[in-house]
């Protein structure tokens, strides 16, 4: 025998050929898509939008600073604009919103993209470290314009604000036209990542040119851009000092079912409240949560799809062999066993997007709700309850640490979400493989019933458990409790002390399971609850070390101590009281149309016993302002005398005064 023939055949053998079954025809390489050159750059285009950019910022800081600021001998002196009045009640929201919403959408790109800096420098493995660096400073400096246009309130600002918003989204949506595909991750992704940003890019398009005409008409009163905001205030200051309906006007039926569902569902409906207005800062927080469930969702799907897309198409009937190797055996005809394994990556794929969808939803809501309880937070702090939003008692003053967390209350927002919909898109797709491998597609095939094996085989024992535990219940019910009155007391004590110790075995083995129920349903608890930063995921008493929820109360105890509108409405009447300015005419024209317009002596004392109360009410509330404790002398008020309701203790010397004197007013 020729061993060395055979040795020469054996290696010339194709292991291709070790399979006697027809070879199959290679796949086609996936197609390439060919690389689009759009006429306008991105790189010139951005090195050409930061160059406007600055044009506009430096031409705004000149015009408003030698406009306002041209008396002293450095009025001239130009300044950096702030991009908007967070604090303030009378920036416009919607400008704002849409721009953060383009930043973070600009995030994005430096995150993934391979070029994070668009400004003509290639990127490298030792640069592009440093690149994103730069990267976080040059997408803010670039939007940065569009924010400072709308904060000079003004014709120009308008105009220029104008300008910038067409320059940027007719390039978008002249690069998306012109190249719509991207070899990047899917190659749709890049034109459904970009609409968030194009959206953003529209309003401001639209509102822009609208601010510009409706300044326009009214160019003439220079506190026209006010108004909105004292008006603001004053309707908030009225709806505080108006009468209260009494107690027996009020609906106290609240127990049927429609009326609980009802409940039920407003609580996750904001719904705008007259005299009331979310600050500033929670809207583009909102506004910048949505756009990263958005982009995130997105992400998640571009990435895992289509790859499971591609490995179904890929699927051949060799398979067989390959799970035969690990001992599962699918079926006799490799045909069937093809059509199964296409079939359980159609699962896969099914269930991963279905846990996609119910992680949005979930976010969605939450964010809903935490709408409607950031609404009553504010509302009851500037009560003054600070025991009923912290469960302490806190001083309402702004420190270094609350500054900190106000500043990146909304960053904090974005980020969480973005950790959320991650923790929960694993923890939903591991349930919902679980759900359909064990239950689902075993009852569908009558095949590998392990979890119904299991089940029989264990259910004498489930059984027990049951039995004894509804034993118990009945037991309390009918034994142990008994109604003397309207008081329950506990009776046939030496039955319920044999039962206690008969059932303690078997409660051990129930406390298994509740445990494991305990641990389960405050995972999914916290999990379904991780976006939100208005609740603690910690127990009372240890909030202090969930960052997240220290963040919220930052920016609670920062928004109330220096945006209090009952405290901005007193400033306004101030100030409008002493910008009066009238003539001595006016004055003696206004107190001829007075005399003539005297009341009767009842009347006088109707109105005057109004206006004294009203005056003691506003003086009232101002008093339990947390704005301006800090800024009280001690001698006239100390914060022992402030109670949690924003009520005086009625042993205050000064509270008993003031009544006195409220009650003789009311008297004469």
């Amino acid at each position: 025998m020729d061993f060395r023939n055979e040795s020469s055949s054996t290696d010339e053998m194709d292991y291709s050929d070790w399979y006697i079954d027809e070879r199959l025809d290679p796949t086609s390489p996936p197609e390439e898509l060919t690389p689009c050159n759009p006429v306008i750059q991105v790189d010139l285009f951005n090195i050409c939008a930061v160059g406007a950019s600055v044009m506009v910022l430096v031409f705004l800081s000149l015009f408003v600073k030698r406009r306002l600021l041209c008396r002293g001998c450095c009025g001239g002196a130009p300044g950096l604009l702030h991009p908007v009045g967070f604090l303030e009640s009378d920036c416009h929201r919607g400008i704002a919103a849409a721009v953060f919403g383009v930043l973070f959408c600009s995030l994005v790109l430096v995150v993934i993209d391979s070029n994070p800096l668009p400004i003509g420098l290639e990127s490298s493995k030792n640069t592009k470290e440093y690149l994103k660096i730069a990267a976080l400073f040059y997408y803010p400096a670039l939007y940065y314009p569009l924010l400072a246009c709308a904060t000079v309130k003004n014709k120009v600002g308008y105009l220029l604000g104008s300008l910038l918003s067409w320059l940027h989204c007719g390039v978008l949506v002249w690069q998306k036209i012109e190249c719509p595909l991207s070899s990047e991750l899917y190659k749709y992704y890049s034109l459904l990542r970009s609409l968030p940003q194009l959206l953003c890019l529209v309003f401001l398009s639209i509102v822009y040119p609208v601010l510009l005409v409706t300044n326009g008409k009214t160019s003439g009163n220079p506190t026209f851009h006010w108004c909105q905001a004292d008006g603001y205030y004053t309707d908030y200051l009225k709806l505080l000092l108006r009468k209260r309906p009494s107690k027996d006007s009020i609906c106290t039926d609240q127990s049927s079912l429609s009326s609980k569902i009802r409940t039920l569902i407003r609580s996750y409906i904001y719904i705008p409240m007259k005299g009331f207005r979310i600050p500033p800062k929670l809207t583009v927080s909102m506004t910048v949560a949505l756009v990263t469930i958005y982009q995130v969702a997105l992400l998640l799907v571009v990435y895992v799809v289509p790859t499971l897309q591609k490995m179904r198409a890929g699927v051949r009937e060799e398979i067989s062999y390959i799970l035969e190797g690990f001992g599962i055996n699918l079926s006799d005809k490799r045909s069937e066993v093809l059509k199964i394994v296409k079939y359980y990556f159609w699962i896969l794929e099914a269930c991963y997007v279905s846990a996609i969808t119910v992680s949005c939803c979930f976010n969605l809501l939450m964010l809903m709700r935490s709408m409607v309880l950031h609404r009553e937070n504010l509302k009851t702090l500037y009560r003054g309850d600070t025991y009923k939003v912290f469960k302490v008692q806190k001083r309402i003053r702004p420190s270094r640490s609350a500054i900190v967390c106000w500043m990146s209350f909304t960053s904090y927002q974005a980020a969480h979400i973005t950790l959320g919909l991650f923790i929960q898109l694993l923890v939903f797709f591991l349930c919902f493989l679980l759900f359909s491998f064990l239950i689902v597609v075993p009852i569908l095939y009558g095949q590998n019933l392990l979890l119904f094996k299991v089940l029989e085989s264990m259910w004498p024992f489930w059984l027990a458990l049951i039995v004894v535990l509804l034993i118990q219940h009945f037991l309390a019910r009918l034994l142990f409790l008994q109604k003397d009155g309207k008081s329950l007391s506990i009776t046939n004590r030496r039955s319920l002390y044999i039962f206690t110790y008969l059932f303690f075995m078997f409660n051990v083995l129930i406390g298994f399971i509740t445990g494991v129920w305990r641990i389960v349903l405050t995972e999914i608890y916290n999990i379904i609850h991780f976006c939100r930063l208005d609740l603690s995921l910690l127990n009372q008493g240890a909030e202090s070390l969930d960052l997240g929820y220290r963040c919220y109360t930052g920016f609670l105890l920062v928004e109330v101590s220096q945006s209090h509108p009952v405290m901005k409405a007193f400033c306004s009447l101030l100030l409008h009281s002493k910008g009066l300015g009238l003539s001595r005419d006016d004055k003696s024209k206004n107190e001829e149309e007075g005399i003539q317009l005297v009341p009767s002596q009842t009347s006088v004392k109707t109105a005057k016993s109004k206006r004294i109360r009203a005056r003691w009410s506003l003086m009232f509330t101002l008093l339990n302002n947390p704005t301006l404790i800090s800024s009280r002398k001690a001698a006239v008020c100390t914060p022992a005398d402030l109670v949690a309701n924003g009520e005086l203790n009625s042993s205050s010397k000064h509270t008993t005064d003031d009544l006195a004197k409220f009650e003789l007013c009311e008297k004469e």
